[in-house]
């Protein structure tokens, strides 16, 4: 029978569980998609650590939490295995990449038509089953950020998922991107367009040093004290800080707040928008989805301790 990780408990990566399901089915608007490549992601483990900010009631499908226990898994890619009685333009035996979708640490997910996407023949199913969040998210919060051509932005995590793909899109906009990193990361900066710089005490002055322009922008995709302390240092204009973490210090700040809580913009319209790009850059080349290891669906706890330690630059990813 298919499988399905689920979360049996709040708590650390132990209380996840594969369980077997039976096979879903299609609504009539709807597909339904074997899956090949799921992306791991921090608000998967943050969703059932109890750590997950509060939820706007208009967001609980999107964020995973409409059950009584979250669903993880927000992003995949697989093969079309049955289609609905009013879909059209999707056919048994497409290759595609699905977002939004939940529970797709599965053998089988079920999405909406409008979630589906081709995927391109150029990338891998570990890339296509991880660009979708990341992708999205740095679009975000470029956007909420103004980021555009001619301006030098702070990325804070550069080699995280996140922020890699915020070095990559803000670079292809025109902008001189300085990226916080581990020194071990700073080759890869280098090579996606980046200037690397290392985090820790003396952060502010290594980035005037890398940046003597001044900074215009910073989006943080760490969420610690001190990406927020220099941001405000060095960005004159709070409203183009952004950042993806709800800390109460950030909410107090003026800076832009990103997610599903309250008084945060969850940015639906432009992630949306943002997705057929995405997929056409990475076909392309033009995006790289950087995939730092891949681990089999009955690891996905492993997965999350890996992804919980932080030590890996790029995507983690479940292949079932």
């Amino acid at each position: 029978m298919p499988r399905i990780v689920r979360p049996t408990a709040y708590g650390t990566p132990d209380v996840l569980a594969v369980t077997e399901v039976p096979t879903p089915c299609a609504a009539a608007d709807g597909v339904v998609v074997e899956v090949r490549a799921a992306g791991v992601n921090p608000i998967d483990w943050k969703l059932y650590s109890g750590a997950f900010h509060a939820v706007d009631d208009d967001h609980k499908d999107a964020a995973g939490v409409a059950a009584s226990m979250p669903s993880i898994g927000l992003e995949c890619a697989g093969v079309v295995t049955e289609v609905g009685a009013d879909v059209t333009g999707v056919q048994v035996g497409d290759e595609v990449i699905v977002y939004p979708v939940t529970a797709a640490y599965a053998d089988y997910v079920t999405a909406p038509a409008t979630s589906i996407f081709t995927k391109p023949a150029e990338i891998g199913w570990a890339q296509a089953g991880s660009l979708m969040l990341t992708g999205t998210t740095a679009v975000h919060a470029l956007h909420a950020a103004g980021v555009g051509a001619g301006d030098t932005v702070l990325v804070h995590g550069g080699a995280g998922g996140v922020g890699l793909m915020g070095v990559q899109l803000a670079t292809a906009q025109g902008a001189t991107v300085i990226a916080t990193a581990a020194e071990r990361n700073h080759a890869l900066l280098h090579e996606l367009g980046g200037i690397p710089v290392v985090y820790g005490p003396g952060l502010a002055d290594r980035v005037r040093a890398a940046a003597p322009q001044g900074i215009t922008a910073a989006v943080d995709f760490a969420g610690t004290d001190e990406a927020l302390d220099v941001s405000l240092q060095l960005v004159a204009d709070r409203t183009r800080i952004a950042s993806i973490a709800g800390s109460p210090r950030r909410a107090e700040a003026g800076i832009k707040l990103l997610g599903y809580g309250p008084g945060q913009d969850a940015g639906t319209e432009v992630r949306g928008a943002a997705r057929g790009g995405l997929v056409e850059r990475a076909g392309s080349g033009a995006l790289r989805v950087i995939v730092d290891t891949t681990f089999p669906l009955a690891e996905a706890a492993k997965a999350h301790e890996v992804g919980i330690a932080g030590h890996a630059p790029g995507k983690l990813v479940l292949i079932p």
